[in-house]
Formats: structure tokens, sequence, C-alpha cells
């Protein structure tokens, strides 16, 4: 059951980056994200007042996932907003790899052989990337929106670990948190943060950076993302959930914003990193052959 809130979520999470794609295309990125924040806050504005916020023993440990989730957001988007999603959702594949070698050193996880080889291809896939890259004049090892985007995917695998660490029971080496009161306050959170830097660092100065425009993807970035978030966070509470499998499946997400990158936006070169992609998902069914 936890495998397939893992695929659900992806889902989700495909049509989250075109949403997302698509609103940052010639557009100011810190109100963008400010907007998606908010949103997100919206939709869980009623857990706020119906869930118990556990004082700060608990909300302290939120406040963290907050400050980390949202540095890998700021980096994310800025790197996708100068990147083909071609290529960013690749690379993002590529996350659970590091969730992986966290999981092994934190939670003491174990991988039999046909995962091992999933994690093995993911890891090549990555290399031949940096080739196709190339080919758009786009250097993986001197770019700056790739290192965001790679910075944004490491800060994002140590979110996923966090979660677990926040989500499993005192038994399995976490604190227990509720999902919800997660989710709901790490948003708000969130929300607080971007709008002190919207008011103090983009307001004062946005006349000397690209406008803002409004666009209608940009609520629709915040209900994919909430949604995908709730069933993953669903996921991770059910006995017996591997973290980094779960974060693998999560990762099939690219499928979504490959396809649709490739049909809609033009994107060029899409031969090789098809081939690219392949490996990405031959991983990923290895790593899903492994839990069976």
């Amino acid at each position: 059951m936890w495998l397939l809130c893992g695929f659900i979520s992806a889902a989700l999470l495909g049509l989250y980056d075109v949403a997302k794609k698509t609103s940052l295309r010639d557009n100011a990125v810190i109100p963008v994200l400010f907007l998606n924040t908010l949103f997100c806050s919206l939709i869980f504005l009623p857990a706020l007042f119906l869930t118990d916020s556990g004082g700060w023993a608990v909300q302290r440990y939120i406040v963290l996932k907050g400050f980390i989730v949202l540095s890998s957001w700021l980096c994310a988007y800025f790197g996708m907003k100068h990147l083909p999603l071609t290529l960013v959702g690749p690379i993002n594949a590529t996350r659970p790899v590091m969730v992986l070698v966290g999981a092994i050193l934190v939670f003491g996880e174990q991988l039999n052989g046909c995962q091992w080889i999933g994690v093995l291809l993911s890891i090549v896939s990555f290399f031949l990337l940096s080739h196709s890259g190339k080919k758009e004049n786009i250097n993986f090892w001197h770019n700056r929106w790739v290192f965001l985007v790679v910075m944004g995917a490491v800060l994002g695998a140590v979110s996923g670990l966090y979660d677990k660490f926040l989500l499993a029971p005192a038994e399995d080496g976490g604190i227990g948190l509720d999902r919800i009161v997660v989710q709901s306050y790490y948003n708000f959170y969130q929300c607080l943060t971007m709008a002190l830097m919207t008011a103090l660092l983009w307001w004062p100065t946005r006349k000397r950076h690209t406008p803002f425009k409004w666009h209608w993807g940009i609520p629709l970035i915040s209900v994919f993302l909430s949604i995908a978030d709730f069933v993953y966070f669903y996921g991770l509470s059910l006995d017996g959930v591997m973290v980094s499998v779960i974060s693998l499946a999560r990762r099939s997400s690219v499928v979504v914003s490959f396809l649709v990158a490739a049909l809609f936006f033009k994107e060029k070169n899409l031969k090789s990193k098809a081939i690219d992609l392949f490996l990405v998902l031959l991983g990923m069914l290895f790593l899903y052959l492994g839990t069976r």
C-alpha cells in the first residue's frame, strides 16, 4: 500500500512540475514561490485549528522541516526557470539515491541485489544527462542553474530522511508526529518566511529584475503539491515503509513532466534524454522488484 502511495504522489508531482515550469517562464521567482506557499497554507488552514499543535516541543521540529523544504524550493525554482524541464526532471529523479545513502547510514535500511542494481542505473543516468546537456551548451559541472537544481535535490533528500524521523514511531527511531500536523504547520511557517522575503528582498528591487505576472498555473502548483504530499505522508506513516524505496517511486513523476515537456514545450535533444530517462525508470523497476 505504501508503494502505491508513492506512485500516486509521483503522478501528482509530475503535474506539479509542469505547472511550476509554466508559471516560472519569464516570471519573477520569489513572488511565485510566495503565492505557492500562501495557497498551500490556505488549503491546510482548517488543520491549524482542528489539530493539537503540541507546543514548542513539537513545533521546533516542524520549523526546521519548513526551512529545509523552503531552501530546497528556492534552489529548485531558480534552477528550473533557466533549464529545460527534460533535464531538470531526470536530475530530480536521482534524489532517491541520495535518500538511500542517508537511509542506510541513519536508519540502517538494507538493500538487496535488485535494489542495488537500481541504484547503480540511477547513478549512470545522471552522468549520461551531463552528456545530453552539452548538446544544449549546458555544462553540468560549471553551470550555476544545474548546481541549484542539484542542491535542491540534495536538500529534498535531506527533507525525505527528516520526514521518516518525524513520522516514524519512537520504537523505530522517530518521534511519531501526526502527518497532518507536520504538513499544515510547515506550510504555514514557509508562508511566513516567504512573505518576509517578498516584502524585504523582492519588492524594493522589483523594477530592476524580471517583473511578476499572474499565471493560471500558480494556484495549480499548490493544489498538485498539497495532494501529492498528503498521499506521500500517508504512505510514510504506514507500517513497514522503506523511505529509500517510496522516495524513488515518488521520483517517477519525471515521466509525466518529460512527456508534457516533449509534447507541449517542444524541448530539444529528446532522443538522448529519453535514453537517460529509460535508465532512471529501469532503476526504479529494479528497486520495485527488490521490494517484492
